[in-house]
């Protein structure tokens, strides 16, 4: 009577180590979601006959193998997949993540030729309801140019899943607090520091030294992204319509100098006591006026040898 009984046992024993599905799914709620592979689990996984779909990733995590992009990759890849795990069960159990280490499935490696990891492949549903219509069951190889960020890999990947992968991006906190400490930086600072912002001189110098900059040609260069210099010895740019970024650092120092000279004999000399001094510092800023608005029209002529004008240099 036994025996008969597991006769009639056998077909339904049969059945459920026969399929693969379930297989699979014992697989992944082992591994909380993310499959781990090797050859044999691998040549399940992509049965030509399998009605689910695959993301597979084929890594060498091994520190004897020194691949370094594969430990870059893989939080990201582990994240996906985690994200993947939460879907409901109906859409979780149509498409399984699984990862294949070189030295778990050297013989699939080999066969897939791959010479380099990591490598990720979407094996659509071969059969069933989610087969393509087109019937290319192939591979598709993820393209990695948006790099390693976990964000764009599910974007893909969603195109290949029964839903979109529910990923979103960790909150920072980290950055948050580092905000929050520069903020609270600031405010100490400020405290110190606010007798100077309020002072009606610091602002006058930083408007100076504003419009020196950008009546120098700062914005000009950097509209033209213009190369700093011409190379070694060559900073000033022929013609009136080009100009290198050195040009902008000596055309501003020019400027101020000039600035400086009317300054002084305007608004410091007239208020000197002493006849002398006062003598020397006109006969001195009248000087520095001469003499650097000279430098100026000579840069003029260099830049543009029809310049007509010219004072002393």
């Amino acid at each position: 009577m036994k025996s008969f009984l597991a006769l009639l046992s056998l077909p339904f024993c049969l059945a459920a180590v026969a399929d693969p599905q379930k297989q699979l799914l014992e697989l992944a709620n082992a591994g909380n979601g993310l499959i781990k592979l090797d050859s044999n689990t691998f040549d399940l996984l992509t049965s030509p006959k399998r009605t689910w779909s695959v993301s597979v990733q084929l890594t060498a995590m091994d520190s004897r193998r020194k691949c370094t992009p594969c430990k870059d990759f893989d939080p990201s890849w582990q994240a996906v997949a985690k994200a993947w795990s939460t879907v409901a069960k109906p859409h979780r159990d149509e498409h399984f993540f699984a990862t294949l280490d070189f030295d778990d499935g050297q013989t699939t490696f080999q066969k897939l030729g791959l010479q380099s990891a990591p490598v990720v492949y979407v094996y659509p549903a071969a059969q069933g309801p989610r087969a393509p219509a087109n019937g290319k069951v192939s591979p598709m190889k993820y393209d990695f140019t948006n790099g390693f960020d976990p964000a764009p890999l599910a974007e893909s990947l969603s195109k290949h899943t029964p839903v979109a992968i529910p990923y979103s991006d960790p909150i920072d906190w980290g950055r948050y607090i580092s905000f929050g400490i520069a903020g609270l930086a600031f405010l100490v600072v400020l405290r110190f520091i606010q007798p100077i912002l309020q002072n009606r001189w610091t602002w006058a110098i930083i408007t100076v030294g504003v419009s020196l900059v950008m009546t120098s040609g700062y914005m000009f260069t950097r509209i033209r992204a213009s190369p700093y210099n011409g190379g070694p010895g060559n900073w000033i740019a022929a013609g009136f319509q080009n100009q290198f970024g050195q040009e902008v650092n000596v055309v501003a120092g020019i400027y101020g100098l000039l600035s400086m000279s009317f300054l002084m004999l305007v608004m410091v000399v007239p208020y000197q006591s002493s006849p002398a001094r006062q003598r020397v510092q006109v006969y001195l800023w009248n000087g520095v006026f001469i003499v650097v608005y000279s430098v100026l029209v000579s840069l003029f002529r260099v830049k543009n040898r029809g310049y007509p004008f010219k004072l002393f240099l």
